[in-house]
């Protein structure tokens, strides 16, 4: 939904004459994919029609192959110490929506686009997240420099997940590529529960195409057959407790099977009962016995067979977006103490905390006058701007007082302005509303809700279109409030 309603919107403030006013373009969640896509092509605003047309055509065309997927996951699983479910996602998941595995660099970047706005992808730090600190959550990854877009602390972008000790790279690995970036920002697919037995059955999926690939290639036809058993039954195991299913046919079969790898020996002990009821016992409980099977599953494999353990135990402590801290070791009191002490990081989709990157454009540095706020979110469209408000007010950070009449709530229109004194004015316009919608705000919402597939040729059009009614239809009254924030400059 953001991906093509981004393109829409930027087609349409293209054909305005507005796209070159733009300083930076910055994305969260499913709007970076469409910016991935965009920056594939060096100067691409001087030819968006040209670059639309490409997107539209992959976006329809036919997938990854199988094979390029186990490729892509083998070269994640060699390439870096800090493997994760983000590594996972990208393949599994992201290529399913994008169509395509991007292996370009982001640093690759930085000469090609000087006619385009300069872009820059948002995550948020998952440890400071789930610690309330507001400030210290925001990270953003440009072409130049990753980090922490309100503390201020950043390092090259082609050295972001190396290892660093004391400020020297001791440990150099790989630039992530385009597609692990896209994962990294755009993970948020559903809530947490919903989002388990998603990534599980896309793993079943995965190994079911994995398997027949294996069997050519590895040794032990008796042992490699018991070994995807195993976890082929974790995977069943994990996805019948997620749905409330007794699993004991299921953990029969993976005792079973691990004690006859171990030659008679009982490998699994459970000293608690499997309890459905609690779905937090029950969570916790599946959490170690996933841990417990892949680690007595672990030492039958090496090598290739090696990253299906290393994904089931990945999901069992739920690991994503891992990298190690840059920061570690560092001596410098400006800096949060824990930055400092940390030796890894996890980074999320800056959608689980605030669904729009504001945070990375009210970094001081950049003194912006004018937010253009595309609000792409499948629910309340002023969730955003207010969340952003009400953390502006808390760190005493420039933003305009945001008061949404009650009735526009459950009915937005098209084009609002906030501003305030000493503060950048925020155009927030939502996606779905009573200009472009009519009364059928909540039916657009459905066809186009978070979790689902790719879409047909026609949804695109229909979505650009509904999107791009956005800015044409209100063409006039952006010129006039880019107008008066010029204005606004030359009497200071």
């Amino acid at each position: 939904r953001a991906m093509v309603g981004l393109l829409g919107s930027l087609v349409q403030l293209d054909k305005a004459g507005l796209l070159d006013c733009i300083l930076y373009l910055s994305g969260v969640s499913g709007s970076t994919w469409c910016m991935a896509s965009l920056y594939q092509e060096p100067n691409w605003s001087t030819k968006l029609e040209t670059v639309k047309d490409q997107i539209i055509k992959r976006l329809t065309g036919p997938g990854v192959i199988w094979g390029d997927s186990c490729k892509t996951l083998k070269e994640y699983y060699d390439g870096k110490d800090k493997f994760s479910l983000t590594d996972v996602w990208a393949v599994l998941v992201i290529t399913e929506y994008v169509k395509e595995i991007d292996k370009c660099k982001l640093s690759d970047q930085r000469d090609q686009h000087n006619e385009d706005p300069f872009p820059i992808y948002t995550v948020t730090d998952k440890q400071y997240k789930q610690s309330k600190d507001e400030k210290d959550s925001w990270f953003e990854i440009s072409p130049h420099e990753a980090g922490y877009s309100l503390t201020g602390a950043f390092v090259g972008t082609s050295s972001f997940g190396s290892q660093f000790d004391n400020g020297s790279n001791k440990n150099p690995e790989p630039e992530m590529d385009m597609l692990y970036l896209q994962a990294l920002c755009g993970s948020a697919l559903a809530d947490g529960h919903e989002n388990i037995k998603f990534i599980w059955q896309k793993i079943k999926d995965f190994f079911k195409h994995l398997f027949p690939i294996m069997q050519s290639e590895m040794f032990d036809e008796m042992r490699k057959g018991k070994g995807y058993q195993v976890l082929m039954d974790l995977v069943d195991m994990n996805l019948a407790v997620l749905n409330g299913k007794e699993p004991s046919a299921f953990e029969q079969s993976i005792r079973t099977t691990l004690n006859e790898l171990g030659g008679g020996k009982k490998l699994i002990c459970t000293t608690e009962k499997l309890n459905l009821a609690d779905k937090q016992a029950a969570k916790l409980y599946m959490k170690q016995y996933t841990e417990d099977a892949c680690n007595n599953l672990s030492s039958w494999f090496s090598s290739w067979p090696f990253i299906w353990i290393k994904i089931c135990k990945c999901m069992a402590q739920w690991v994503w977006g891992r990298k190690y801290d840059f920061l570690h070791n560092m001596d410098d009191k400006t800096m949060p103490s824990t930055l400092l002490k940390s030796e890894r990081r996890d980074y999320e989709d800056a959608g689980l905390l605030l669904n729009s990157p504001y945070f990375s454009m009210l970094r001081e540095e950049r003194n912006i006058d004018l937010i253009i706020s595309l609000d792409f979110s499948e629910g309340n469209p002023f969730m955003t701007v207010r969340g952003a408000a009400d953390m502006c007010k808390k760190l005493k950070i420039p933003f305009p007082e945001v008061n949404i009449p009650s009735e526009d709530v459950e009915k937005p229109k098209d084009f609002y302005v906030f501003k305030g004194k000493n503060a950048p004015t925020v155009i927030h316009i939502p996606l779905f509303n009573v200009v472009n919608c009519g009364d059928n705000i909540e039916a657009w919402r459905k066809n186009y809700r978070t979790v689902q597939g790719s879409y047909s040729a026609e949804m695109i059009t229909d979505l650009m279109d509904v999107a791009g009614k956005n800015i044409s239809n209100n063409r006039e009254k952006l010129k006039e409030q880019i107008q008066a924030v010029i204005e606004q400059k030359l009497h200071k």
